[in-house]
């Protein structure tokens, strides 16, 4: 089997398993840590569509079926990568170089990684918060919520990256 689909098949479960466990986590009452999406984020980018949207929408069920809540991470997750091509290629148009686009802040350089994984996060959190609410009554505390969850999954993320990266792959 492919390295890298054995390593994402790794990533895959202990990062359901952290979410899990880490879905009842509120700092501050507002924020809400999502780890589980790195591996959405870091999906190899000539990966055909199908594939990618499949594993997100399975990544997704099973964080809802843990955490009863009712398709609202399947969907999300799947619309994430669903945007994920077209937001990658608005950041760094030069995928036609890249052997295995592996999205990494080693492979893309800490500006440009920092700017794709940050939309998509904040793409994730308000798809997420907006269908959990389903309403705009509570404004302020959906804004507060989308904004400090996005900010601590976006911390969570870069310590996850420098973690899980290897200084092996290409820059391009």
């Amino acid at each position: 089997m492919n390295k890298t689909v054995l390593q994402i098949a790794a990533l895959f479960i202990v990062l359901v398993l952290v979410q899990v466990m880490c879905y009842k986590i509120l700092l501050f009452g507002v924020a809400t840590p999502f780890v589980f999406i790195y591996l959405i984020l870091r999906l190899p980018v000539t990966w055909h569509m199908n594939i990618t949207l499949t594993i997100a929408f399975v990544m997704g069920l099973i964080v809802d079926v843990f955490n009863n809540t009712p398709g609202m991470n399947a969907l999300c997750c799947t619309l994430l990568a669903a945007f994920r091509e077209p937001i990658f290629a608005l950041y760094v148009p030069r995928e036609n170089e890249m052997n295995n686009p592996i999205p990494c802040v080693d492979t893309l350089g800490f500006g440009a990684y920092l700017k794709y994984m940050s939309t998509l996060v904040l793409v994730f959190s308000t798809l997420l918060f907006l269908v959990q609410a389903f309403t705009l009554h509570n404004w302020p505390l959906t804004l507060m919520r989308i904004g400090a969850s996005s900010l601590l999954t976006i911390i969570l993320l870069l310590a996850l990256d420098s973690l899980v990266s290897t200084r092996r792959e290409k820059r391009l």
